[in-house]
């Protein structure tokens, strides 16, 4: 299971299912796929298309380059653009959260008790990691070595 952030997460696909190498004609064998690299093109599946804004995408069309950057990367209408539901949340970065409580931190320190006041507030912020907006998940289901091995050598009727 691969966790996908909102923004850019999306590109993770953009690097495997959506870079596929074309279609497979039903006439030619299965073993293709272990001879070849990459992922087949990604495809629009599940109930919810119906409930998209826009009406010109179809169960089982194509996902593109620009859709997919709309869905995941924005929580956009593929097609069009619009949004969907409340924009993803952000969340401050580890030197904007350092930024903020170095802020705060008493006029009436010395200046080496300011600085060893940000040296552990940098420290505590670093070691925390930045929250990130779940854009989806991708789920990768694969079968026992010991199942590819048995198809391989068992005879068409198996």
């Amino acid at each position: 299971m691969r966790v996908m952030s909102a923004g850019h997460g999306y590109r993770y696909l953009l690097r495997t299912v959506a870079a596929g190498d074309g279609e497979r004609d039903e006439t030619e064998p299965l073993t293709r796929h272990y001879q070849e690299k990459g992922t087949p093109h990604g495809r629009w599946i599940g109930s919810g298309i119906p409930g998209l804004p826009s009406v010109t995408i179809r169960a089982g069309d194509e996902v593109t380059e620009e859709q997919l950057k709309r869905f995941l990367g924005a929580g956009q209408d593929p097609a069009s653009g619009a949004p969907l539901g409340r924009p993803y949340r952000s969340f401050a970065s580890a030197r904007d959260r350092v930024r903020s409580r170095g802020g705060k931190l008493p006029e009436s320190l010395s200046p080496e008790d300011r600085a060893a006041a940000l040296v552990a507030i940098e420290e505590e912020e670093h070691a925390r990691q930045t929250r990130r907006a779940v854009a989806g998940f991708d789920f990768i289901f694969s079968v026992p070595k010991s199942v590819s091995v048995l198809w391989a050598v068992a005879d068409a009727g198996v």
